[in-house]
């Protein structure tokens, strides 16, 4: 092998190894974003209406067994600026809803003058000759009266102060199905509202929402289990450097080395 061969082929290894730590570092750099939040202690929730709110052993799982009025298990932080992610599995019978709420206060479920966010899901379409029609799939609406069992809760009487706002993309129309698990992403900013299932976005709306805690919705479904429950703040997650600054980073880093060794 002559010398132009043997110095090229130097110069092609120095450059793959230069390359390698390039990796290794935008790795090292990423690997935060990689990492699981740590997942909620439920111990310290609260529970209103007349559900029965079971907390597992492992602190971070709820279970729901009553089939009656609306009922709530919420948390004892904000819940504004933040991006939060859970599991709901339905099992037993019946086809009524499960759900969420943000932005709520103690008490607002009962309250005549309330300001909460309600996510609900139905399963099945029903007609109750009191209260009317409860059409199934995903929605969310804005609570200003709280949530009886009646039209509001039940067919989101805005009226009654259940106004509906959106329904999703694909659920909108169509329920929950019985021992399926879905993971729900729920962004809730003081501008933004917006709602994944099992990776795909559902529901997106912008707006001026107010803060509270965030939690768990059942209304006359029991059988309804919540767990893997994180929170993150929405702003770090947002705010970090993209890939491609990151990697221009690291290679002004690795062209600063060379630089620095010619001058050596």
């Amino acid at each position: 092998m002559d010398r132009f061969m043997q110095s090229a082929l130097l110069h092609l290894n120095k450059e793959n190894f230069s390359m390698k730590r390039l990796v290794v570092a935008a790795t090292l750099l990423f690997a935060p974003l990689a990492a699981h939040a740590d997942y909620l202690d439920l111990s310290n929730w609260s529970a209103e209406g007349n559900g029965q709110w079971d907390v597992g052993a492992d602190g971070n799982s709820v279970s729901q067994g009553v089939n009656g009025h609306p009922t709530l298990f919420y948390s004892d932080a904000n819940s504004i600026g933040k991006q939060f992610s859970a599991n709901v599995t339905v099992s037993g019978n019946d086809d009524d809803f499960i759900g969420f709420v943000l932005g709520y206060n103690s008490g607002e479920a009962n309250s005549a003058e309330s300001d909460f966010i309600l996510i609900d899901w139905k399963k099945r379409t029903q007609t109750n000759s009191q209260y009317g029609t409860a059409a199934a799939g995903l929605s969310v609406s804005h609570v200003t009266q709280g949530l009886g069992y009646d039209d509001s809760s039940w067919g989101h009487a805005a009226s009654k102060g259940v106004e509906e706002l959106a329904r999703g993309v694909n659920f909108g129309e169509s329920g929950w199905e019985y021992g399926e698990t879905y993971k729900f992403d729920i962004t809730y900013t003081d501008t933004l509202l917006e709602i994944f299932i099992n990776g795909v976005k559902e529901i997106s709306l912008t707006g001026n929402f107010t803060d509270g805690a965030f939690g768990f919705y059942n209304f006359s479904q029991a059988g309804a289990a919540y767990s893997q429950i994180s929170a993150q703040s929405f702003y770090a997650q947002n705010s970090v450097p993209t890939p491609a600054t990151a990697l221009l980073f690291g290679a002004g880093l690795v062209g600063m080395a060379r630089l620095r060794r010619k001058k050596q």
